[in-house]
């Protein structure tokens, strides 16, 4: 009989797998943009705090395209670069705030960060490197300082009238958090509709002009700019209609004739929207609307898994996001500009972020890693604290610029930066290179379909990831002590029926040999003596017989809770 091998990670600090060199990207390849997805990690860059190429203190998209190798340098077998396959950036339009989220002009890029063609040039670098390019777009409001509000404000017969809500009198409706979302006008006796701020004023899509605006906007950035798709802002407050401020059913309405436009003009694109809730919340945005939302309860429990050393909830959210939401249509992450960085959040525990990491980058959606996270960076509210730049070496101003920072650096710069990190193999920085190069290269951690298993250790939680002919196994030790004799339990057809040897594929450990019954089970399987604490281990798996797995999604194993 032919041999097969099945490629098993129980996962820790796992290594770059060796591949052929793609093509280069190229606007003809681009169309290829979303196949990044499989496997893919993007990477969160606030351009402002990223690196500074002109020294002015404020960081340009010139110095991220310089930057663009230590992203991915289009080689899949270096480790000098992080291998992530996509970029978001923060807000780049021009705009009278240092974060962008309130647009002023949305065909400019802000002359702070450079120019259009810069921008373009951007572009096609990343493209160069296999690195697929997503913008920040703003669509619920514009700045009070946009020409459409200027002139809504001052004329009421103007064009842009309608392209804002107004009363004459100040409603007594507030906003979804209870504020008051109506703000007075400085040129009339007036109000407008503004829930976020009142600089920020909604754009009113139940007027068409509006919608065909936006779809004009996202056809220039798409085919003009050459970007790859969208990130979406506040996506549940597009539409207010009546009572109903937060998902209305004509936002969804307004989304879904976005989303499928943004196909129609760049057929592989990919749009994920923000909507800051749980799975609950989020389910009446799918099907046919964008392609991915923000998990951000799978964020909390990942969190709050690590910190407690119980990962349960998490699997079992996992779960049901694979169950009840559609195959890539969710987003995962650790934290990102309005949230806590992930080692604050973990009260500074390394060997956590670590552990952090490892699900991240080992379960299923798409994962998506805020810059200078994968180098230990702090922060904590209020928000310009959560995005100081970013951490290049020890020396003066962290080497993001030869001028003053736009804003004062974190204090741990001598020990959380790019330079100290980079030759230590055990260093946060590289356990995310070889993650994230790890899930790119495996086909069952690309897109592999959940499997939790049960353990004998409350602390140490397991899963498997099934892809076609491929599996991965992934076991972790959330606890503060060794875990001895831990055995493994799956439900019937986790597995094909044979044996298999274990190998490491991160040092020269040997893990136990496993047999797999006719039934698919996983029964008692211990694949190490000992486990040590806050630690996981990767393996190989080589079967000398074992039936091939369904290429089916409808034939998944029954779960087993851990």
């Amino acid at each position: 009989m032919r041999h097969r091998t099945l490629i098993i990670a129980i996962c820790a600090c796992a290594c770059s797998l060796p591949a052929q060199r793609p093509a280069p990207v190229t606007r003809a390849t681009r169309a290829a943009g979303a196949a990044w997805t499989n496997g893919g990690t993007c990477y969160e860059v606030f351009v402002r705090s990223f690196s500074d190429s002109n020294g002015d203190g404020i960081g340009d998209l010139n110095g991220l395209t310089q930057k663009l190798d230590y992203i991915n340098d289009g080689n899949p077998r270096s480790t000098r670069s992080l291998g992530a396959r996509c970029i978001w950036l923060m807000p780049i339009a021009e705009s009278p705030s240092y974060h962008g989220y309130d647009v002023s002009d949305y065909y400019k890029v802000a002359p702070a960060y450079g120019t259009n063609d810069d921008f373009k040039r951007l572009v096609a670098a990343a493209h160069r490197r296999g690195i697929a390019v997503i913008v920040d777009m703003v669509l619920n409001h514009t700045s009070s300082e946009h020409p459409w509000f200027k002139q809504a404000q001052r004329d009421t017969a103007s064009r842009y009238r309608d392209w804002y809500r107004w009363s004459a009198t100040q409603p007594a409706q507030k906003g979804p958090w209870g504020q008051d979302a109506w703000r007075h006008s400085e040129v009339r006796d007036e109000w407008f509709w503004g829930v976020f701020w009142k600089t920020m004023p909604d754009l009113n899509y139940a007027t068409p002009a509006v919608r065909d605006e936006a779809r004009r906007i996202a056809t220039f950035w798409l085919r003009e700019m050459g970007v790859d798709g969208f990130r979406l802002d506040a996506v549940p407050y597009l539409m207010e209609e009546g009572d109903s401020l937060i998902g209305s059913a004509g936002t969804h309405a307004v989304l879904r004739e976005y989303g499928a436009h943004v196909r129609r003009v760049a057929r592989r694109s990919f749009t994920v929207g923000e909507v800051w809730d749980g799975i609950d919340k989020m389910l009446p945005y799918y099907p046919g609307q964008l392609d991915s939302y923000f998990a951000f309860d799978l964020s909390q429990l990942l969190l709050a898994a690590v910190r407690t050393g119980d990962a349960r909830a998490l699997l079992d959210r996992h779960v049901r996001y694979q169950r009840e939401v559609p195959r890539g249509g969710y987003s995962t992450f650790l934290g990102n500009h309005d949230l806590t960085r992930a080692l604050t959040a973990l009260g500074g525990d390394v060997a956590g972020a670590k552990l952090a990491a490892t699900l991240l980058l080992t379960l299923p959606g798409v994962p998506f890693v805020y810059y200078g996270e994968e180098i230990g960076m702090t922060g904590d509210k209020p928000d310009e604290r959560l995005r100081t730049p970013m951490q290049w070496s020890a020396e003066r101003n962290a080497g993001f610029t030869r001028g003053t920072p736009w804003e004062a650096l974190q204090p741990d710069i001598s020990t959380a930066n790019v330079a100290s990190q980079e030759s230590d193999p055990t260093a946060l920085l590289n356990v995310y290179r070889r993650l994230i190069r790890l899930r790119a290269s495996n086909a069952a951690l690309a897109g592999g379909v959940l499997v939790p298993l049960m353990t004998s250790d409350p602390h140490v939680v397991a899963f498997l990831r099934r892809e076609g002919a491929h599996a991965a196994l992934v076991l972790v030790n959330l606890g503060a002590g060794p875990a001895g004799g831990v055995t493994v339990t799956s439900a019937r057809s986790a597995l094909p029926p044979g044996a298999y040897a274990a190998n490491s594929l991160i040092g020269d450990i040997r893990g136990a040999s496993l047999h797999v019954g006719a039934d698919g089970v996983m029964d008692g399987y211990v694949p190490l003596g000992t486990i040590g604490p806050r630690e996981s281990h990767v393996f190989a798996l080589s079967a000398r017989s074992a039936q091939p797995f369904s290429k089916s999604r409808g034939s998944e194993p029954k779960e087993v809770r851990p």
